[in-house]
């Protein structure tokens, strides 16, 4: 059997690690600010792109041929997956569509 090596971890070295929202008001500013929002903007458009993007490839579509289905441009849905540009409301639900999914809407309970 092999000897594994245990290293001891230091609990009070992690607890003064600063936390995700630490790092973010550091780096943008705190929630509420134009730099934080901008932020909150582009990470919003990033995810919604890179989520309408691994779709359309589970879909086995390339870019043109999601456009086409959707009544748009290439270009666009290019901006889209690279989170140039975020889609309207109506456009995200014809994309969605286009790519067989639906959008579903739950509570969030804390």
């Amino acid at each position: 059997m092999n000897n594994i090596e245990r290293k001891k971890i230091n609990i009070d070295k992690i607890r003064n690690y600063p936390t995700v929202n630490e790092l973010l008001d550091t780096k943008y500013g705190t929630v509420g600010t134009v730099t934080r929002e901008k932020f909150m903007e582009q990470s919003n458009a990033f995810f919604t792109g890179k989520l309408i993007e691994n779709a359309r490839k589970e879909a086995h579509l390339t870019q043109d041929e999601l456009a086409k289905r959707v009544g748009s441009n290439k270009s666009y849905i290019s901006r889209i997956e690279n989170g140039k540009t975020e889609p309207k409301v109506s456009t995200f639900y014809r994309i969605v569509g286009a790519l067989g999914l639906s959008v579903d809407l739950n509570p969030i309970h804390n």
